[in-house]
């Protein structure tokens, strides 16, 4: 059997510019590159965190309007962070609702504009939990 490279995980989005938004500005991926397909009617970008190019998120934009559902029945796309902690303040800070909040010092959950839930996790050990965290709540599910 020939060995085997994980490539991409593709998430459809409703607006490309409102995804970009969240994935670049505010979780904060960079765009590797872009091909736009006239003849299929879609646009897709490919978004990696900075220093790991070999774990790329594929956003596709169909140009004709379609309605994505919830987005739950994907899963989750999941990115460890240095400090779960400060990271959810930066994102809180952009105005990303933390549906998860770190209580436990390791994990965290928001979603992006078409509801894909993300999970963040604490690099290493947990982080002493602490407040705001210990005492939110979760916001809606995830």
């Amino acid at each position: 059997m020939g060995t085997m490279k994980y490539l991409h995980t593709m998430v459809r989005v409703s607006n490309l510019d409102e995804s970009l938004e969240f994935y670049c500005n505010k979780l904060g991926l960079q765009e590797l590159r872009r091909v736009e397909v006239e003849k299929g009617r879609f646009t897709v970008v490919f978004l990696a965190a900075p220093g790991d190019e070999s774990a790329v998120i594929e956003l596709t934009y169909n140009w004709d309007p379609q309605p994505y559902e919830e987005g739950r029945n994907f899963g989750h796309i999941a990115y460890e962070v240095d400090d779960i902690h400060e990271y959810c303040q930066m994102l809180m800070d952009a105005g990303v609702v933390i549906n998860r909040p770190p209580r436990d010092g390791y994990m965290a959950f928001i979603r992006s504009p078409d509801n894909i839930s993300i999970e963040l996790l604490q690099a290493g050990d947990p982080l002493t939990p602490q407040e705001p965290w210990l005492s939110m709540t979760n916001t809606g599910h995830w």
